[in-house]
Protein backbone atom coordinates (compact mmCIF):
# COMPACT_ATOMS: atom_id res chain seq x y z
CA UNK A 1 0.00 0.00 0.00
CA UNK A 2 1.10 3.54 -0.51
CA UNK A 3 2.83 5.25 2.70
CA UNK A 4 0.03 7.62 3.87
CA UNK A 5 1.62 11.29 5.05
CA UNK A 6 1.65 11.75 8.72
CA UNK A 7 -1.34 14.24 9.91
CA UNK A 8 -0.54 17.71 9.67
CA UNK A 9 1.11 19.35 13.18
CA UNK A 10 1.05 22.69 14.36
CA UNK A 11 1.53 25.54 12.06
CA UNK A 12 5.34 26.03 11.63
CA UNK A 13 6.69 28.89 12.60
CA UNK A 14 10.82 28.34 13.08
CA UNK A 15 11.32 27.60 16.33
CA UNK A 16 8.72 25.09 19.20
CA UNK A 17 5.39 26.24 19.95
CA UNK A 18 3.12 24.03 22.05
CA UNK A 19 0.18 22.88 20.07
CA UNK A 20 -2.61 24.17 21.99
CA UNK A 21 -5.57 22.45 20.86
CA UNK A 22 -3.86 18.85 21.80
CA UNK A 23 -3.51 20.37 25.58
CA UNK A 24 -7.09 21.04 25.71
CA UNK A 25 -8.79 17.92 23.72
CA UNK A 26 -9.66 14.68 25.62
CA UNK A 27 -6.34 12.61 24.87
CA UNK A 28 -4.19 15.91 26.09
CA UNK A 29 -6.13 16.07 29.96
CA UNK A 30 -6.27 12.26 29.74
CA UNK A 31 -2.19 11.80 29.09
CA UNK A 32 -1.61 15.31 32.63
CA UNK A 33 -3.59 12.64 34.78
CA UNK A 34 -1.61 9.86 33.51
CA UNK A 35 1.23 11.78 33.96
CA UNK A 36 0.43 12.47 37.59
CA UNK A 37 -1.12 9.08 39.23
CA UNK A 38 1.64 7.10 37.32
CA UNK A 39 4.24 9.32 39.00
CA UNK A 40 2.30 9.31 42.18
CA UNK A 41 2.50 5.36 41.57
CA UNK A 42 6.01 4.76 41.42
CA UNK A 43 7.35 7.27 43.60
CA UNK A 44 5.08 5.81 46.33
CA UNK A 45 6.55 2.53 45.56
CA UNK A 46 10.42 3.63 45.48
CA UNK A 47 10.16 5.76 48.31
CA UNK A 48 9.33 2.49 50.76
CA UNK A 49 11.19 -0.49 51.26
CA UNK A 50 10.16 -2.97 48.58
CA UNK A 51 10.86 -6.31 47.87
CA UNK A 52 9.87 -9.71 45.39
CA UNK A 53 7.38 -8.90 42.63
CA UNK A 54 7.10 -4.93 43.52
CA UNK A 55 10.29 -4.86 41.35
CA UNK A 56 8.13 -5.83 38.27
CA UNK A 57 5.31 -3.40 39.46
CA UNK A 58 7.99 -0.44 39.61
CA UNK A 59 9.87 -1.51 36.74
CA UNK A 60 6.12 -1.42 34.53
CA UNK A 61 5.23 1.85 35.88
CA UNK A 62 8.34 3.80 35.24
CA UNK A 63 8.35 2.37 31.84
CA UNK A 64 4.97 3.20 31.05
CA UNK A 65 5.35 6.88 32.81
CA UNK A 66 8.38 7.31 30.52
CA UNK A 67 7.05 6.42 27.07
CA UNK A 68 3.70 8.07 28.27
CA UNK A 69 5.91 11.53 29.13
CA UNK A 70 7.50 10.68 25.46
CA UNK A 71 4.38 11.03 23.99
CA UNK A 72 2.88 13.51 25.27
CA UNK A 73 6.06 15.63 24.53
CA UNK A 74 6.06 14.40 20.87
CA UNK A 75 2.13 15.53 20.79
CA UNK A 76 2.34 18.51 22.73
CA UNK A 77 4.94 20.27 20.36
CA UNK A 78 3.23 19.04 17.01
CA UNK A 79 6.30 16.35 16.53
CA UNK A 80 5.09 13.60 15.97
CA UNK A 81 6.37 13.20 12.16
CA UNK A 82 9.81 12.99 13.68
CA UNK A 83 9.26 9.63 14.61
CA UNK A 84 10.69 7.20 11.75
CA UNK A 85 7.50 4.42 10.88
CA UNK A 86 5.44 5.88 14.01
CA UNK A 87 4.64 9.45 13.23
CA UNK A 88 2.79 8.19 9.56
CA UNK A 89 1.02 5.77 12.91
CA UNK A 90 0.33 8.39 15.49
CA UNK A 91 -3.23 8.10 16.19
CA UNK A 92 -2.55 3.59 15.94
CA UNK A 93 0.52 4.64 18.17
CA UNK A 94 -1.29 5.88 20.99
CA UNK A 95 -4.42 3.41 21.26
CA UNK A 96 -1.78 0.79 21.15
CA UNK A 97 0.39 2.53 24.19
CA UNK A 98 -3.02 3.05 25.90
CA UNK A 99 -4.75 -0.64 25.30
CA UNK A 100 -1.70 -2.77 25.31
CA UNK A 101 1.34 -1.15 27.95
CA UNK A 102 -1.23 1.58 30.00
CA UNK A 103 -3.84 -0.96 31.25
CA UNK A 104 -1.62 -4.30 30.69
CA UNK A 105 0.81 -3.34 32.83
CA UNK A 106 -0.62 -0.76 35.41
CA UNK A 107 -2.94 -3.77 35.75
CA UNK A 108 -0.61 -6.00 37.05
CA UNK A 109 1.30 -3.75 38.70
CA UNK A 110 -1.99 -2.76 40.51
CA UNK A 111 -3.04 -6.76 40.92
CA UNK A 112 0.88 -6.34 42.79
CA UNK A 113 0.72 -3.84 44.99
CA UNK A 114 -2.81 -5.08 46.18
CA UNK A 115 -1.63 -8.55 46.81
CA UNK A 116 0.89 -6.87 48.72
CA UNK A 117 -1.10 -4.75 50.83
CA UNK A 118 -3.26 -7.68 51.39
CA UNK A 119 -0.18 -9.37 52.67
CA UNK A 120 0.63 -6.71 54.60
CA UNK A 121 -2.68 -5.89 56.65
CA UNK A 122 -2.27 -7.07 59.72
CA UNK A 123 0.29 -4.13 61.14
CA UNK A 124 -2.73 -1.64 60.35
CA UNK A 125 -4.08 -2.75 63.76
CA UNK A 126 -3.59 0.23 66.89
CA UNK A 127 -0.94 -0.61 69.01
CA UNK A 128 1.47 -2.24 65.89
CA UNK A 129 4.95 -0.75 67.04
CA UNK A 130 6.88 -1.62 63.81
CA UNK A 131 7.20 -0.13 60.38
CA UNK A 132 4.16 -0.87 58.53
CA UNK A 133 4.61 -0.69 54.55
CA UNK A 134 0.05 -1.66 54.16
CA UNK A 135 -0.22 2.31 53.42
CA UNK A 136 2.06 2.84 51.17
CA UNK A 137 1.32 -0.53 48.82
CA UNK A 138 -2.55 0.33 49.33
CA UNK A 139 -1.93 4.02 48.24
CA UNK A 140 0.21 2.48 45.20
CA UNK A 141 -2.36 0.36 44.61
CA UNK A 142 -5.13 2.78 44.17
CA UNK A 143 -3.32 4.66 41.92
CA UNK A 144 -2.44 2.18 39.83
CA UNK A 145 -6.07 0.92 39.44
CA UNK A 146 -6.91 4.60 38.56
CA UNK A 147 -3.98 5.47 36.47
CA UNK A 148 -4.83 2.08 34.28
CA UNK A 149 -8.03 3.60 34.17
CA UNK A 150 -7.11 6.11 32.84
CA UNK A 151 -5.41 4.73 30.00
CA UNK A 152 -8.33 2.54 29.19
CA UNK A 153 -10.05 5.90 28.80
CA UNK A 154 -7.65 7.42 26.53
CA UNK A 155 -7.48 4.02 24.77
CA UNK A 156 -11.00 4.15 24.12
CA UNK A 157 -10.71 7.37 22.70
CA UNK A 158 -8.18 6.52 20.15
CA UNK A 159 -10.25 3.74 19.02
CA UNK A 160 -13.59 5.52 18.90
CA UNK A 161 -11.81 7.99 16.70
CA UNK A 162 -10.18 4.99 14.35
CA UNK A 163 -13.06 3.80 14.03
CA UNK A 164 -14.63 6.84 12.57
CA UNK A 165 -11.79 6.99 10.00
CA UNK A 166 -10.14 10.05 11.41
CA UNK A 167 -5.99 9.71 11.74
CA UNK A 168 -5.33 13.02 14.13
CA UNK A 169 -5.44 12.71 17.73
CA UNK A 170 -7.39 15.45 17.79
Amino acid sequence: PPAVPPPPGPPARGSLSLHRAYLRSPLGLLRLGQLALGAAFWVTVAAHKYEGAAHFALFAAVLVWLLTLALFGLSLLGRWAVVPWLGSRWLLTNLVHDLALGVGLYAAATGIMGYKAGRKSYCNLPGYSQHCLYGAYLSASICGGITACLYLFSGLYCLSRRCRDQRDII
